[in-house]
């Protein structure tokens, strides 16, 4: 299966975590947040903000290992800093900015089962462990999201060598 690759601009990303929290309005109020990082972080301050909710915990898991020169591999997930002030989870929204396999989040969901989860984006494998998210990518998808890239400069076509 080939890889395909969907750039999310700052902009992008901002548009699609307010439609988030205009959709999570309705399941609220929450009284905190547990962002799952690092993906979760910006989301989650946008949605904080628009829900005017400012207990913001995370929770970090680490589940990809480094292989070599940008090569990256899934291995078993590993909390290493959890949301003390969560609790099970009850009254707290779960922010990340995308659930792929489902990995993190079955982990996420195991230590917080009374939390509503919800991200930016889901791809099919990880859909069924999220309440709620704004936009479906297909699998195959890899999404670079503004803090993955840098602009570059690109010169003018007439100038590019044939």
């Amino acid at each position: 299966m080939a890889i395909s690759y969907a750039t999310v601009t700052w902009d992008q990303l901002h548009r699609d975590a307010r439609l988030l929290a205009e959709q999570l309005i309705a399941e609220g109020p929450f009284q905190g947040i547990v962002a799952i990082t690092r993906g979760g972080l910006i989301p989650a301050a946008i949605i904080g903000r628009e829900l005017d909710c400012r207990l913001i915990e995370s929770i970090s898991v680490v589940s990809y290992d480094q292989q070599g020169e940008g090569e990256q591999r899934q291995g078993e997930p590993k909390v290493i800093k959890a949301p003390a002030a969560a609790g099970d989870g009850d009254g707290f929204l779960i922010v990340d900015d995308l659930v792929d396999s489902g990995v993190t989040a079955q982990l996420v969901r195991r230590l917080l089962p009374k939390a509503y989860f919800a991200c930016l984006y889901a791809k099919p494998s990880g859909r069924p462990y999220t309440d709620r998210f704004v936009v479906e990518v297909p699998q195959e998808t890899w999404i670079l999201f503004p803090w993955d890239t840098a602009p570059l400069f690109v010169p003018p076509l007439a100038r590019k060598s044939v």
